[in-house]
């Protein structure tokens, strides 16, 4: 039975911003699927673009390994995300907007991002990922 897109968003956003588990994130995407963060300057700490799944896993491995860990995480019950669907099946854009508590009594952060997935049997063979690449310094 395929999964819906919110079940194959739902299991991405698991693997890769809540636990930072690069064999999970990686099984989400097809053998040559892509992961690409079209705004990231070349030569970024994350990623621009990744082809294949054992591309994913390994880059996005020493990436996660660079991270704090005791950085920040999205506080969930703020945090919000719409799907859309497309004319094309194969084809939906996650709406994000991820809340970070403010530190110290200070404003909340909100980080809002584009995602768009294209899928093919129930797995990501693309995904574009759009936010602002100062998030990530």
């Amino acid at each position: 039975m395929s999964r819906t897109p919110q079940q194959i968003f739902e299991s991405y956003v698991y693997a890769g911003s809540l636990t930072r588990n690069a064999d999970a994130l990686a099984e989400s995407f097809t053998e040559d699927g892509v992961f690409e963060a079209p705004l990231m300057p070349a030569g970024a700490a994350f990623p621009r673009r990744l082809v294949g799944r054992e591309e994913i896993r390994s880059a996005m491995a020493a990436y996660y390994g660079r991270q704090p860990k005791d950085g920040p995480s999205p506080n969930l019950e703020k945090t919000g995300y719409v799907l859309h669907t497309t004319a094309d099946p194969d084809v939906f854009i996650a709406e994000i907007d991820t809340v970070f508590d403010g530190e110290e009594g200070g404003d909340d952060v909100t980080v809002s991002l584009v995602q768009i997935f294209r899928i093919r049997e129930g797995k990501i063979a693309r995904l574009r990922d759009y936010f602002a690449p100062e998030l990530l310094a």
